[in-house]
This record gives C-alpha cells, structure tokens and sequence, in this order.
C-alpha cells in the first residue's frame, strides 16, 4: 500500500543541493576568468597603443630639433658624447639650445629659452654640462631605453658621431678681421635606439643644409 500523500512533491536532497553549487561556483570560477583575460588583453592592447603613441610624438620632437639645426652660431652646432647630443636649432628668429641625454634607462630632453645674444647662448651651453651631474632638470620622455648609437652622414658615408666633425676652409671674420673654420653639418643623422624586450628603432634624419 503506497502511503505518500497524494500531491505530495518530493525535494532535492542535500547531496543533490551540493553537487548543484559546486557546478555552479565552476561555472562562476571559469567565467571569471574568461572576463579577466578579455580586460587583461584590453589593458595590454591599450598599453601598446600609449607606448605606440608616445614613441610617435617624441621621434616627431627630434626630428624637428635635427631639421632646425644651426651652424655657425658660436658654438658647437653639434656635439655627442656618447651620453648626450647637444645642439643648437633655429625657434622663431631665436637660437635654442637643446641636450638629448641618456640616464640609465631614462631618455630625456633638456632645451634652455630661445635667445638672440651669443653671450646668453653660450652660457647655456656651459649649463648643458650639468646635465651629466644631474643638476639640471630635464624632461624624460622615454624610461625604457637601454641604449642609443648615432651616426652622421659624411663624405657619401655613415660614421660615427663622435668622430671629427667637418670643417669649412677658413675664412675671413669682418668682425674680428681673423680667418676662422665654419663647422658643417652632416647631411643626415641616424638614430638607433636599443629599447627593452629587445626593440630597436632606427630613424635617419636629412638635415637641412647639411653636406
């Protein structure tokens, strides 16, 4: 004789109720980590894009520097030591000098005010050399570099930045009435930066009125 009560609905066990959550907090465990490797891909994605475009806008800003190289402006229109360019580039009808220097891993860009007056010029480029003391502030650009190599067209050839730099016969100087050599510029500088994770970027400039 069945004695249950008709109507009578029979319920989930508590075994049934476990199993239950278990597959549903497996379920919640592999959604979740499907949404964190979408935003982890997102954020990465849009990391590369930043560094993409930052890398962008500071090439952009050397080679402005390089295409408004002066010579002859009573110092050295060019100088690279290896840990530093130091450069003079024309700025609305003024003359600016301005140091590209590596510190560490931190490529950065120091430029002094324009100015019309050779006295103020070079006193700005004897401050250029606190760079390398740290003593004046510069603005980093890039924090992931870990080195950089220049070279300078010459003669039909790529050389070293560091070498000699070219002079132009000597000639006579109406102010002083003495003959004195002009520096020329190279007709192209090429810039290799070896940056981490084993990127390198090359950029050759063509410098106007260099020869």
């Amino acid at each position: 004789m069945d004695r249950r009560r008709p109507g009578r609905v029979r319920g989930f066990t508590l075994v049934e109720v476990l199993v239950a959550l278990a597959v549903m907090a497996l379920m919640a465990a592999l959604a979740w980590r499907g949404i964190d490797g979408v935003l982890a891909s997102r954020d990465a994605g849009r990391a590369g894009v930043d560094r993409t475009t930052r890398l962008a806008t500071v090439v952009a800003q050397w080679e402005t520097d390089l295409q408004r190289l002066q010579a002859d402006a009573g110092v050295p229109a060019l100088s690279f030591d290896g840990r530093t360019l130091r450069l003079v580039r024309r700025s609305d009808g003024a003359l600016q000098l301005v140091a590209w220097t590596l510190d560490g891993t931190r490529w950065s860009r120091w430029a002094a005010p324009p100015t019309t007056q050779l006295g103020t010029l070079q006193q700005t480029w004897l401050q250029s050399q606190q760079l390398q003391t740290g003593t004046v502030a510069a603005l980093t650009l890039l924090d992931d570099v870990e080195g950089w190599q220049l070279y300078f067209y010459r003669g039909n050839a790529w050389s070293n930045a560091q070498s000699s730099a070219d002079l132009a016969p000597a000639a006579a100087d109406a102010a002083s009435g003495s003959a004195r050599s002009v520096e020329l510029l190279p007709r192209g500088i090429r810039l290799v930066l070896q940056l981490a994770g084993g990127r390198t970027l090359t950029r050759d400039v063509l410098v106007v009125g260099g020869r």
